[in-house]
């Protein structure tokens, strides 16, 4: 079986999110289910965004849409875990924003270095007229960079 593998890119976090697994986030084996899974990096996603003066619905001028997910489990978690999204955006190389999570269990402020999850997702600036992706605007770019830089 071919398995998704992402290779986080460390340099490029600029954001981390504490968040607990919640009792309906659970499914039924008992562990932190797939779609409880996409609502959590969606969440640390707009909170990571947001820190940076951004938000998914209007990226200076243009609303982003998701253009793919891709998910690496590497370990379960259950309720009541603590856990940490690190949020890493690698400068852009397309018309795609590449937004990388990485889930790790965390005792207090500290993480314990368990992954639970890495995934990226791809999403696209798109013109409300045409529905087209349109380039990433120079803007955008800009607090981007400035946030790599910390």
């Amino acid at each position: 079986m071919e398995r998704v593998k992402l290779v986080f890119p460390h340099e490029a976090v600029f954001h981390r999110h504490p968040m607990t697994v919640r009792v309906t986030d659970m499914n039924y084996g008992h562990h932190l289910g797939h779609d409880a899974l996409v609502s959590l990096l969606h969440e640390a996603r707009i909170q990571a965004l947001a820190s940076l003066g951004l938000n998914e619905w209007d990226m200076h001028g243009y609303p982003s849409v998701v253009a793919d997910l891709a998910v690496q489990y590497q370990s379960e978690a259950r309720w009541p875990d603590s856990l940490s999204v690190e949020t890493a955006i690698p400068t852009p190389e397309s018309k795609a924003l590449s937004i990388y999570h990485r889930v790790v269990k965390s005792a207090g402020d500290k993480s314990d270095g368990e992954v639970v999850a890495t995934a990226r997702v791809n999403q696209l600036l798109v013109d409300t007229q045409t529905g087209r992706p349109v380039t990433i605007p120079e803007t955008v770019l800009a607090v981007l960079a400035e946030a790599e830089k910390t």
